[in-house]
C-alpha cells in the first residue's frame, strides 16, 4: 500500500457505465473533507459511517478496502 486509500480509489472515475465503485470515487472526489491521505480502516470507516455522503456506502468501501490491501 504506496499510496492512501483515496489515492487508489480514484481509479474508479469517470467510468462510462456508472457502478457503485464509481458513484463512491466520484462522491469521495467531492468530498473536500474526506481524509485524503489515511491509509487506516478504522479511520475511514468511522468518517464514511458518521460524515460522508449517502452515495458513499459502507459496503461498497469495505469492496474497495479488499482490493486496496490486496493490491
Amino acid at each position: 500500500m504506496d499510496r492512501s486509500f483515496y489515492q487508489f480509489a480514484l481509479k474508479y472515475r469517470g467510468k462510462l457505465v456508472a457502478d457503485d465503485f464509481s458513484r463512491f470515487a466520484e462522491s469521495m472526489f467531492l468530498d473536500h473533507s474526506f481524509p485524503k491521505n489515511s491509509r487506516d480502516f478504522d479511520h475511514l470507516s468511522k468518517y464514511i459511517e458518521e460524515k460522508a455522503h449517502p452515495v458513499m456506502k459502507a459496503s461498497t468501501f469495505d469492496e474497495m478496502w479488499e482490493e486496496y490491501t490486496a493490491s
